[in-house]
């Protein structure tokens, strides 16, 4: 979850004010705090894109009518938050967003006039290699090139060793992000941009061994509004095979298989589920161990939970995808859950959604 203040997840629970925040950081150098009147934020951990956005003004002026409203508009940002009011006047937001502005429309007459975005992903993504384009050595390093190649003052966040890779090359029209995913699955990391515009180079949570951020429990209290859970044998795998052999440098070839090991998972490899592999292979995987490594990241999102959740509850705009929450029934039951994707709107009274990607009972 983003950092916040001790009272901001109690004050969630009870009844309060909240507050949003849209600011247009125009290319003319001009800033400007946007009235709204509605909108959201999305946030997908499947997405290259993790987060777009749609904020609805009433301001007419903004649709750009001239090359001047074009050349402001064009290349300008919007930085999104949420919070809440407290009883003592005071107001924490945190952020859910740093986005490109992709486009503005609406009634030229009568409004209103809708502004979409998406994150700074897409400005690497849309920067395509001009040249072919060649990676080796250390990976975060490589990693941080490649984005400050598009955003020279982007700030990178690295949890993870910066390992050794083997050379890769991308050819000429190749995408700079796919490139970065590529990378970071080497070293077994994700890549993405959070909530405060920040890039962070870190390893999927693991459902097992992580500390749930929040709980979403029923009753008095509590956040839990309702909730489906569903299971789903399609797209799952119980096991990875990671393989790696450079072209370049004719190294290899590398390989590991990482399954799932735990006799008491319902996709225990070689149970009742069978033994259904997935195959990723990489030239920047160049030892046994990286093999490991980007296995065991592909195989904590692709083997089958549980349980699968689509849970309604109060906002809560400080969640990150991959955050492991607790849920309570109202019968009692206790899972914990692993955030996949939400919508956080920009009104007052918007429902929110929590879609998880996997549970365990009994937590």
């Amino acid at each position: 979850m983003y950092p916040f203040s001790d009272r901001f997840l109690p004050t969630l629970a009870e009844s309060h004010a909240p507050v949003t925040e849209v600011t247009l950081f125009r290319t003319d150098g001009q800033v400007e705090h946007l009235e709204h009147v509605g909108g959201s934020v999305t946030v997908d951990r499947g997405s290259q894109t993790r987060r777009t956005c749609t904020v609805t003004v009433a301001d007419l002026s903004l649709i750009p009518r001239t090359p001047a409203d074009k050349v402001a508009t064009y290349g300008a940002q919007l930085r999104l938050a949420r919070g809440v009011r407290y009883s003592d006047g005071a107001q924490e937001l945190v952020p859910l967003g740093v986005f490109r502005v992709d486009e503005v429309g609406g009634d030229v007459d009568e409004g209103p006039v809708t502004i979409s975005g998406k994150s700074l992903e897409a400005v690497i993504a849309d920067d395509k290699f001009v040249a072919p384009h060649r990676a080796t050595g250390n990976a975060v390093n490589s990693i941080t090139a490649l984005i400050q190649r598009s955003i020279p003052d982007a700030q990178i966040v690295s949890t993870v060793a910066g390992a050794t890779i083997g050379a890769r090359t991308w050819d000429v029209e190749g995408d700079p992000w796919a490139a970065i995913l590529e990378l970071g699955a080497a070293i077994g990391a994700e890549v993405y941009c959070d909530a405060g515009g920040t890039f962070v180079i870190a390893e999927l949570p693991d459902l097992l061994t992580a500390t749930p951020v929040w709980e979403v429990a029923a009753g008095e209290g509590g956040v839990y509004v309702s909730a489906t859970r569903s299971m789903s044998v399609d797209g799952v795998y119980n096991g990875v095979l990671a393989r790696g052999e450079s072209t370049e440098t004719g190294a290899g070839p590398f390989s590991d298989l990482v399954v799932d090991n735990d006799p008491g998972s319902e996709t225990y490899w070689g149970g009742p589920f069978g033994r259904r592999p997935m195959f990723y292979s990489s030239s920047t995987l160049t030892t046994t161990g990286q093999c490991t490594a980007a296995a065991t990241l592909l195989l904590r999102s692709a083997k089958a939970p549980n349980a699968s959740a689509d849970i309604s509850t109060l906002p809560n705009p400080a969640l990150e995808p991959g955050d492991v929450i607790r849920v309570v029934y109202p019968d009692g039951t206790r899972e914990l859950h692993q955030v996949a994707s939400f919508s956080v709107p920009l009104e007052v009274g918007g429902d929110f959604s929590v879609q998880t990607i996997s549970a365990k009972e009994g937590s």
